[in-house]
């Protein structure tokens, strides 16, 4: 890509799992407000597949060039679906960023456990986050209320997805960024930094929690910002 001075205006924004679009709200608002065209997708976390094609479906509406920006799971997702000719950037925000080839859970292999991070499996194979350890794991930085809001909205994913290699690397051919919480009980610190390191994004830490997709919506918004700016003259 070799396009400069020509700021991108699409952005595309994909949840992680236990959640829903809706907690994007503040970065939309915070995008939106400065000209930006926003669209969030909504994961059905039933499958990486499932999931992809959900993203695919709002690129394929874009208009032009877009920043497809992923959260935790979402992470993951992005990296598959990143490959659409439409995206120029990608944004992981404490994000999942496998290879080629590689599966969701082996980005975990050799890293700390996170105790606080408890996933409770139903019958069907669903995975719930545990509820007393809900705000502990998710969501540390948000008021009481928040956390609770969360957790009694939050979306089951269904396990297997973990264990789907990706087939496609978005990050090898595009350039990147990432907004990593520095306080996020989800993931390994030095997991989150490996994965976004190998990715050669450049990263932004941030003291927050996982969802740092909410409350620190000014600063991973001033990341796409800066991605939708610097994308088309970024070559890999």
């Amino acid at each position: 890509m070799s396009t400069t001075g020509q700021e991108i205006k699409n952005v595309v924004l994909v949840h992680g799992a236990f959640a829903d679009g809706s907690g994007w709200r503040g970065v939309y608002d915070k995008l939106t407000a400065r000209g930006y065209r926003v669209t969030v997708v909504q994961n059905p976390l039933t499958s990486l597949e499932d999931d992809v094609a959900a993203t695919t479906r709002v690129l394929d509406l874009q208009d032009g060039p877009t920043i497809l920006v992923g959260h935790s799971w979402g992470g993951t997702v992005i990296t598959e679906a990143g490959v659409h000719p439409k995206v120029a950037g990608l944004v992981y925000v404490s994000a999942l960023v496998p290879d080629a080839g590689e599966t969701t859970s082996q980005q975990y292999e050799g890293f700390a456990a996170t105790p606080d991070f408890v996933i409770d499996v139903v019958e069907d194979g669903y995975g719930f986050l545990n509820y007393d350890k809900f705000k502990a794991g998710f969501a540390a930085d948000t008021s009481d209320a928040d956390a609770a809001f969360l957790r009694d909205t939050q979306v089951p994913i269904n396990m297997a997805v973990f264990a789907t290699p990706v087939k496609n690397a978005a990050w090898r051919d595009k350039p990147s960024w990432a907004v990593i919480a520095t306080e996020d009980k989800s993931f390994d610190q030095a997991m989150l930094q490996h994965m976004a390191q190998r990715a050669g994004a450049e990263i932004t830490n941030v003291s927050a929690s996982h969802a740092l997709f909410m409350t620190q919506s000014g600063v991973v918004s001033d990341v796409i910002a800066t991605a939708a700016q610097n994308a088309l003259g970024s070559a890999r």
